[in-house]
């Protein structure tokens, strides 16, 4: 009688087993879909990096304006000179062959030399690149820190006079264009009160190394990383707050509380993770963003990165300069996104078996 219970019973107990196995066989599934996953993603980059170098080529032959009578325009100039010229720069070869020549180049890290400046581009980018990235990540670290910390406790006290008066500020900058902005910092605190330079990377015609140099930097960084930074801090702001707001009626808050949590711990331990989620998607982009969008705030304050470069370039169709400040600044979001999907699903375990 025992042994027929015994035997009447496996099949139920089995049945009841807890689900251990199953998480043990979705563990290495989850691991073999990585390289999928990055596969799949790289390919969407590579497309779209073929379509940035496409498309920039093409689009920029068609801005008004020819760059060789711009290079000639100080001089009296014949048709057969103009003609010399352009064979120089080799503007005389049919479209497509200066497509195919261009495209060689980007392989090799040849990207020409510029038309009015008679420097290597891919030099010009290097010396211009690292001004940007200190600004764009000195705009970026104030941004994150600042947005997402007063976002949210905004959330975390919705309703009280604090989120009402933080709201109002995100939204009013966030709407606010960066160029006004910085014209308006200009106007106050370079102009009016006189606290800040307004322009350029350092004082002209001073010889400072070391500290000095450091300080006199810093001291014009103020203005700009702060008119691209307000921007960014409202988005980074506005976004925490509405994620935080999504993840307090869940039920796993409710338990917390019930365990005897205090509310600080909560919110730390509990909410924020959850609710960063979203966020750090767009903190990838923002940042990819800034970086392509350097140009009107390097230009407002003279700042000498990439962004100014590519105002320049823009100014006398500098069609290898602008080409490869594109390319850059392209390649540089396409590059975050990138990063983007990829730090999402590592932060979001749902993501991993899918």
């Amino acid at each position: 009688m025992s042994d027929t219970n015994r035997v009447q019973s496996g099949p139920s107990e089995q049945a009841n087993l807890p689900d251990g196995p199953q998480t043990d066989i979705d563990e290495p599934k989850s691991r073999s879909s990585w390289p999928r996953f990055i596969l799949a993603k790289a390919g969407g980059a590579a497309i779209s990096m073929i379509l940035v170098v496409v498309v920039g080529f093409f689009a920029f032959r068609i801005l008004p304006g020819d760059p060789v009578r711009m290079l000639a325009q100080d001089r009296r100039t014949t048709p057969e000179q103009l003609a010399a010229l352009r064979a120089e720069h080799g503007l005389d070869a049919p479209l497509f062959q200066q497509f195919i020549l261009y495209v060689k180049g980007l392989f090799t890290g040849d990207l020409g030399s510029s038309l009015v400046l008679k420097q290597d581009v891919t030099q010009l980018i290097a010396e211009r690149f690292w001004p940007t990235i200190l600004l764009t990540g000195t705009a970026s670290l104030i941004a994150i820190v600042i947005g997402l910390a007063i976002g949210q406790r905004a959330a975390w006290r919705r309703g009280t006079a604090f989120d009402n008066a933080n709201m109002g500020i995100a939204l009013t900058l966030w709407s606010v264009p960066t160029f006004w902005l910085g014209l308006i910092l200009i106007m106050v605190f370079g102009g009016m009160l006189g606290w800040f330079p307004t322009g350029g990377m350092t004082t002209p015609g001073s010889r400072l190394t070391g500290i000095d140099h450091a300080f006199d930097v810093a001291h014009h960084l103020v203005l700009p990383a702060l008119a691209m930074g307000a921007v960014s801090y409202a988005h980074y702001l506005l976004v925490m707050r509405a994620s935080l707001l999504e993840e307090l009626p869940k039920d796993y808050l409710l338990t917390a509380r019930a365990k005897g949590l205090r509310e600080d711990l909560v919110r730390k331990r509990h909410a924020v993770p959850n609710a960063l989620l979203p966020t750090i998607t767009v903190i990838f982009m923002t940042v990819g963003g800034l970086i392509g969008g350097a140009v009107t705030v390097e230009t407002v304050f003279s700042w000498p990165g990439l962004g100014y470069l590519t105002f320049q370039a823009l100014s006398s169709s500098d069609f290898p300069l602008l080409q490869g400040t594109f390319v850059v600044f392209s390649g540089v979001v396409i590059l975050m996104n990138f990063l983007a999907d990829i730090a999402y699903r590592i932060i979001d375990p749902r993501l991993r078996t899918s």
